[in-house]
């Protein structure tokens, strides 16, 4: 049996239906293919600026809080210089008056006692402006201030401190060295509070472009898998953050702790 003339002519037709419908479902596909590869591109991009922007915010509002917090400290600092260190000398003054011309048996060990607190108190309050802002590191620098301040924990606590510095003595950006010298002020606050050390040693030095500062101790450590980030942790990071560096710690139980802060200078 044949087929017929006109099935065959339609059958033929056909054909060219079925080439063009599948070219126009390949390229609809290629083109739903590219349209969601744009459409993932851009919404990667425009997550990465979102990101950006929002790291841009943090890093704003961390710098304002910082500043915020050095604004207090300088405040505090010449509040107590101007105010309750000038008041104390001038009682230390008075007491030295009133033991000149007030002599007797029962006054002068009374005289003797209150000028000897008098002393502690102005030496106290030299001591916490000294900490809130050291003038040696607006002077000299920061490597003069870190030696200065490994010999004050050293001083007032049970604790051996060695600072080895394998750099030449030479100024950082005045936004590096305090961000550095409140990061050693505040690990040393951790080991001091939680590390039960005995040794720390703490170095500083230059290797190839970047300023490298070293905080260890051998004390008990802790599991970094179970460590817990408090404010202190906290502030460390956004300090180095802040300075466009790198924080680095490792440690174990009963093995001590290493803290490397690293980065670009030259």
């Amino acid at each position: 049996m044949h087929n017929s003339p006109i099935l065959q002519v339609s059958q033929n037709g056909l054909v060219p239906v079925l080439i063009i419908g599948t070219l126009v479902v390949v390229v609809l596909i290629i083109f739903l293919f590219f349209f969601v590869i744009i459409y993932q591109r851009r919404m990667l991009k425009n997550q990465a600026e979102v990101r950006a922007l929002h790291d841009a915010r943090q890093t704003d509002l961390m710098n304002a809080v910082f500043e915020t917090q050095e604004s207090e400290r300088k405040r505090l600092a010449e509040d107590l210089h101007d105010s309750v260190g000038q008041v104390l000398s001038a009682i230390k003054l008075n007491l030295h008056r009133l033991d000149k011309n007030c002599v007797n048996e029962v006054s002068q060990p009374l005289l003797m006692d209150t000028r000897k607190l008098a002393d502690e108190c102005i030496q106290e309050i030299r001591n916490i402006i000294q900490n809130v802002l050291p003038p040696i590191l607006t002077d000299y620098g920061l490597l003069a201030a870190i030696e200065a301040l490994c010999a004050k924990v050293e001083q007032n606590t049970h604790i051996k401190v060695k600072f080895t510095k394998n750099i030449a003595d030479k100024r950082f950006p005045h936004e590096i060295e305090l961000a550095l010298y409140r990061i050693a002020q505040e690990l040393f606050g951790n080991a001091i509070k939680h590390s039960e050390a005995t040794i720390i040693n703490l170095t500083i030095s230059m290797d190839a472009g970047y300023l490298v500062m070293e905080f260890k101790d051998n004390g008990k450590g802790f599991d970094m898998t179970d460590v817990k980030h408090g404010f202190g942790l906290k502030n460390l990071q956004s300090r180095v953050q802040l300075i466009n560096g790198e924080l680095n710690t490792y440690s174990k139980a009963q093995s001590g702790a290493i803290t490397i802060i690293k980065l670009k200078v030259a």
